[in-house]
């Protein structure tokens, strides 16, 4: 955020409950004293849960002063809903057996931490410009697809541009990863930056 000098920040949406997808909530602070307003935050019950027992300070009747101002607001796999005036619709997606959330806003998709997506979900994103899938390395995992399978569900869905995200150390060397990538499939990387139409 600091190096992007983002300085606002409209809606924070959680696809699940994992530490690496929810414990910078703290950093939510600083939009709340220059925005003068709560930050919308948008999960399935499961993950509201998880965050009020993580994050209880927040969510106390009196909640000491300094403490992140959150505005949780419930969604589901099967609704689609409206944040920052910008329609979205979540797509049902599995790491391994857990069930989470990956999202489509207009032509982009953002499907982290993905094992399987059901075949019924797949018809969510047709048509897609941009997608960011993840893939983690080039051996088997148990909850995240590797490079293969990413590669194969890239195929399958045919996205104009993919990007590969949530990557491990042990992925190699950017510029010999992507020399192995086809067209149209790139690893991202910090400080990446894209348009798309939303």
């Amino acid at each position: 955020m600091l190096r992007e000098s983002i300085d606002h920040l409209d809606a924070i949406l959680l696809t699940h409950e994992h530490n690496d997808h929810i414990i910078g909530m703290d950093d939510v602070r600083p939009f709340n004293f220059s925005q003068q307003t709560d930050m919308p935050v948008y999960a399935t019950e499961r993950v509201e849960g998880e965050l009020k027992q993580r994050f209880s300070y927040v969510f106390e009747a009196v909640p000491y002063p300094g403490a992140p101002q959150l505005q949780l607001h419930r969604i589901d796999a099967s609704t689609p809903f409206t944040a920052a005036s910008i329609g979205i619709m979540p797509v049902a997606i599995f790491h391994g057996n857990l069930p989470i959330l990956g999202f489509r806003i207009g032509n982009f998709a953002y499907l982290t931490d993905v094992k399987t997506i059901p075949e019924a979900e797949m018809t969510k994103l047709t048509g897609l410009n941009t997608l960011v899938l993840n893939a983690l390395h080039m051996n088997p995992h148990r909850t995240h697809l590797n490079v293969p399978e990413a590669l194969q569900m890239i195929e399958t869905i045919q996205p104009k541009q993919a990007y590969l995200t949530h990557v491990s150390h042990r992925m190699g060397l950017y510029a010999e990863v992507e020399k192995q990538l086809p067209k149209g499939v790139n690893l991202a990387y910090d400080g990446l930056s894209f348009k798309d139409s939303f």
